[in-house]
């Protein structure tokens, strides 16, 4: 909790509220959304994850994987995107809190942000820009994050069991296939790493969306609630 946070609970405290920070936010959103936005040859791709449970109960079920037809143009999926955060079945799956929509703002994605925050959509835009440094950093309403961080939360996800994903998915399949052809690459002069899909042609759209709404659901929460006392 900042500094400020931690004057307004003390605040709050005198008046008969209370605050809930950002660690316990985070059991009450249950929606969260990546949106990986491909450009001229790869695919656009959005990924639903529904959160039940908290703590080491937590499960991530993954609702909906969509990839986009190639060249389908911004506007087109910016459109789409609004008409699935606004729909019945995803605020359901929202409850009480918006659905948190995690959206790629690297290269092309700045301007599609600028798109969504124009849409009427009943969603929590959180624009993260993919890097290949090694910090978390945040400027301008943008959080910058490291590629490495992205893929581990799907990792980890995966590795415990709490990422499930139905098979009756229609691009369910196609995720599997992403994430076997996907490597880490280590530049041996610079230490760097690098990640992607290690064969020609194919893709890493899904592998994307999943990991933003991943990263989302375990680090976006850093926000204070106020709420009465009983």
């Amino acid at each position: 909790m900042t500094i400020y946070a931690a004057r307004l609970t003390r605040m709050l405290s005198r008046y008969g509220f209370e605050s809930v920070s950002g660690e316990h936010m985070g059991m009450l959103n249950s929606c969260f959304v990546g949106l990986d936005l491909g450009q001229a040859a790869d695919y656009s791709a959005i990924a639903i994850l529904e959160r039940q449970g908290i703590g080491e109960d937590m499960t991530l079920l993954c609702r909906h994987l969509q990839r986009w037809e190639l060249r389908t143009s911004y506007p087109a999926i910016v459109a789409d995107t609004a008409r699935m955060m606004n729909s019945a079945e995803v605020q359901i799956i929202a409850g009480r809190m918006r659905p948190v929509l995690a959206v790629d703002a690297t290269g092309v994605g700045a301007p599609v942000i600028d798109l969504l925050k124009r849409e009427p959509m009943n969603a929590q835009l959180e624009p993260i820009q993919i890097t290949g440094g090694d910090a978390v950093t945040r400027e301008g309403g943008v959080t910058r994050v490291p590629k490495r961080d992205l893929v581990s939360a799907a990792q980890v996800a995966l590795q415990s069991e709490r990422l499930k994903i139905a098979e009756e998915l229609p691009e369910a399949q196609t995720l599997v296939r992403e994430l076997e052809n996907f490597q880490v690459k280590i530049n041996l002069d610079t230490a760097h790493d690098s990640y992607g899909a290690w064969r020609e042609g194919t893709h890493d759209d899904l592998v994307l969306a999943v990991s933003l709404a991943l990263w989302i659901a375990k680090n976006g929460q850093d926000k204070t609630v106020i709420v009465f006392r009983r």
